[in-house]
């Protein structure tokens, strides 16, 4: 057991080396997202059921915009006029996303993606976790 010990902690420290997210793969975050969990600093988690508003993110050769939209029931969305534009940065093998606006400026790292979810952690150490939106459907 004494031999094998050491060998585990080398294989899972090797494994945590490197990116999280490829180059390759920053175009599923195109679409609408909802948030699905906060995890904070001190390891609370706030959980989010459903969601009034969601995301919809657009990307195109490292530049993009997220905008709130709200979901009707009809298959519409409201959307506000408010847009975040942001671009994406590989600082040290970690997709950053930038924002800035008029107000000010601000970062998040691009922890996970995947076709249906995605994480981001932001200068606080706030990690939010996103799901690919499905919108409800009312048989008529």
């Amino acid at each position: 057991m004494k031999r094998i010990l050491p060998f585990l902690v080398i294989l899972l420290l090797w494994s945590c080396d490197g990116p999280s997210v490829n180059k390759e793969d920053l175009h599923r975050l195109n679409g609408y997202w909802e948030i699905s969990e906060v995890e904070f600093p001190d390891g609370s988690i706030k959980e989010y059921g459903m969601n009034t508003s969601i995301d919809f993110i657009q990307l195109k050769e490292n530049k993009g915009y997220r905008k709130k939209m709200k979901p009707q029931f009809d298959g519409t969305y409201d959307t506000s006029k408010d847009v975040e534009s942001f671009e994406v940065s590989n600082i040290n093998e970690t997709c950053t996303l930038r924002y800035k606006n008029e107000f000010s400026e601000w970062e998040e790292k691009l922890v996970q993606l995947d076709s249906v979810s995605f994480s981001v952690i932001n200068q606080e150490g706030v990690t939010y976790k996103y799901k690919r939106f499905e919108p409800i459907k009312i048989p008529q």
